[in-house]
């Protein structure tokens, strides 16, 4: 008798276990089985890295909170995500390396909720790494199809030093300011209802950094990481945008940090220039280009970078006569209020509106 219900209990305790693995499997969404968008990759451990600025990814679920099993992979130091919840933005998320715990996402009601999680910062302040995603019925969301903007910049691309609304400017590290979310780029691709990546380096130019000879953007752009000598190549056949919004050159004219620096080169600038749209349209070659000057640059070198502008439109359209003509854009000067003299959330909207009705147009003609 002893024995048969031991035997029992034996058996209720494999059924629950069971039970309970069955209902863990349809309420969890692995990294692999998520569909991100920005440049990602799916490491060795079958985990998301998201390794660009805003790369994000999108998922349903029901109920009153959803768990988010994120992590980095340095102890001590740490990393931002940013959230928007039924199409509302919430707010940053650190993420510290060597906690394992997940970030538990809260929900008004307990009905249906959409969420879509979004890297902060940028590529060279590493990867965060997403191995799954626990909520009751949950569900991915797929990309939407929609015409796609690559836009590849600096740090303002990036919408680093924008938000001191949790550490004050001058005090913590570079990016406890970024906010990826705010910047410009994914701003006009929400009003104008388009998808996006960023390919952005704080500090980055054409020739050469804000204060150092390189590396530059050309150097880098084909690693996934934005390293220099990096062997993680970016596959360019996962994307196809309509357009690649270009917006360097105000590191290549900077003064830097007070460093030996060389005058600024108009003649090395323009061709090097040349040759990263010639990169570009190799990699994208029905994509419209456009050129951005810099809304940080003003007076006489602000009509130096107008003139390089126009000199390598002049150039490309002479050697891609079949294709769409590159498209110049001139920012209005401003006077930034966000840290270290970069552009703040409040300025990135004002960037945002100044470029809708120009690329409005572009996405109309194409």
């Amino acid at each position: 008798m002893k024995g048969r219900i031991a035997i029992a209990f034996i058996l209720f305790i494999l059924a629950s276990r069971q039970s309970y693995g069955r209902t863990g499997a349809k309420d969890t969404i692995f990294a692999p089985q998520l569909k991100p968008i920005g440049r990602t990759v799916i490491n060795s451990q079958r985990n998301l890295e998201l390794i660009t600025s805003a790369a994000h990814f999108g998922f349903s679920f029901k109920g009153t909170e959803c768990a988010v099993y994120a992590s980095i992979s340095a102890a001590g130091q740490h990393n931002y995500l940013q959230y928007e919840l039924d199409g509302v933005y919430q707010k940053r998320i650190r993420i510290d390396g060597g906690v394992n715990t997940p970030v538990i996402i809260k929900a008004d009601g307990a009905g249906k909720h959409q969420v879509w999680i979004y890297k902060a910062t940028e590529a060279h302040t590493g990867a965060i790494i997403i191995s799954k995603i626990a909520a009751p019925r949950i569900k991915n969301l797929s990309i939407p199809k929609l015409p796609l903007i690559e836009f590849i910049g600096n740090s303002i691309t990036c919408g680093a030093a924008a938000d001191d609304s949790e550490i004050p400017c001058g005090t913590g590290e570079y990016h406890d300011h970024h906010n990826a979310y705010m910047a410009y780029g994914p701003r006009v691709s929400r009003a104008l209802k388009v998808n996006f990546v960023l390919a952005s380096v704080s500090g980055i130019g054409i020739y050469r950094t804000w204060n150092r000879n390189g590396p530059s953007m050309p150097q880098v752009y084909e690693n996934a990481d934005f390293q220099l000598n990096s062997p993680q190549k970016w596959d360019f056949t996962t994307y196809s945008p309509k357009i690649v919004s270009i917006a360097l050159g105000t590191n290549d004219m900077s003064k830097g940090d007070g460093s030996a620096r060389d005058p600024f080169d108009t003649t090395r600038f323009v061709a090097d220039y040349v040759k990263f749209v010639q990169l570009v349209k190799s990699k994208y070659p029905k994509a419209q280009i456009a050129l951005l000057s810099s809304p940080m640059i003003r007076d006489t070198s602000n009509i130096i970078l107008q003139h390089c502008l126009i000199s390598i439109k002049r150039q490309i359209d002479t050697l891609y006569p079949n294709d769409k003509p590159v498209a110049p854009f001139f920012f209005k000067a401003m006077d930034a209020h966000g840290c270290s003299g970069h552009p703040s959330v409040a300025d990135h909207e004002i960037l945002a509106e100044e470029l809708k009705s120009f690329f409005e147009g572009l996405l109309k003609a194409n």
